[in-house]
């Protein structure tokens, strides 16, 4: 099984040149003027150019909405220096919401893209999660 991530726009240009400078992606395939496939991450990401206030889906009471927003969904960028990416990212365009934050498993920068998609900067410390990860017991459920 493979994933791709799609992140919905209201200006597929804008949001081309945000995720080039930010994160390095290169463009791939385009499905017509309104979809882009960006390329070098560990999975495809594809900006899908959608209007503003309209709808995901017919009957939905909420609509698109590019101002901030909050979502249980988003992404979290591993990267090998979190100062550096964060100037990176900022200088494209992103914004810091907290400061960035050191944990037992490395350091967090919570973040928002311009189109209001909230993600993550993380630079793994020592051992990353396992830092903090409880170790496995003879009992522990198997994974699927």
């Amino acid at each position: 099984m493979d994933f791709m991530v799609n992140i919905d726009v209201d200006d597929i240009a804008r949001a081309e040149r945000f995720y080039r400078e930010a994160f390095g992606l290169r463009p791939g395939r385009r499905l017509g003027p309104g979809a882009l496939e960006m390329l070098d991450g560990p999975v495809p990401l594809w900006l899908l150019q959608r209007e503003q206030a309209s709808s995901a889906v017919p009957g939905a009471g909420a609509t698109r909405d590019y101002a901030r927003h909050w979502t249980p969904v988003h992404l979290d960028f591993v990267v090998e220096d979190i100062d550096r990416a964060l100037a990176t990212a900022v200088a494209a365009g992103a914004r810091l919401e907290q400061e960035v934050s050191t944990h037992a498993w490395g350091r967090l920068a919570p973040m928002a893209d311009p189109f209001g998609h909230g993600f993550c900067l993380i630079q793994f410390l020592g051992r990353g999660y396992d830092e903090a990860a409880t170790p496995r017991t003879p009992d522990s459920p198997k994974a699927p």
